[in-house]
């Protein structure tokens, strides 16, 4: 999805076709009404990408809020619950 205004935060997403818990982190950044970028990693530039930027990483979704990782979707998850996604939308869409 194309970031359409520079206030918000740039999001990214590396995924897999028919991985749960991507879908789930998916619904969460649209209930939140955050634009995304997702990066399927079955297609080996994308699997590349994400080795390099993460090279323990062997799960997915592996999620970037404004080049900082945050996780994959139980981390997600548990910023949402704890009010800290907030804080961590409004300082990057801040800086």
């Amino acid at each position: 999805m194309p970031d359409t205004n520079a206030a918000l935060p740039r999001v990214e997403i590396y995924t897999g076709p028919s991985c749960s818990y991507c879908h789930r982190a998916k619904a969460l950044l649209r209930r939140r009404s955050l634009d995304y970028r997702e990066h399927d990693v079955s297609r080996p530039d994308a699997r590349a990408a994400m080795a390099a930027r993460l090279p323990a990483a062997r799960t997915v979704p592996q999620i970037f809020i404004d080049g900082e990782h945050v996780g994959g979707c139980d981390d997600l998850e548990a910023l949402e619950a704890s009010g800290a996604l907030d804080a961590l939308l409004r300082h990057t869409s801040a800086a």
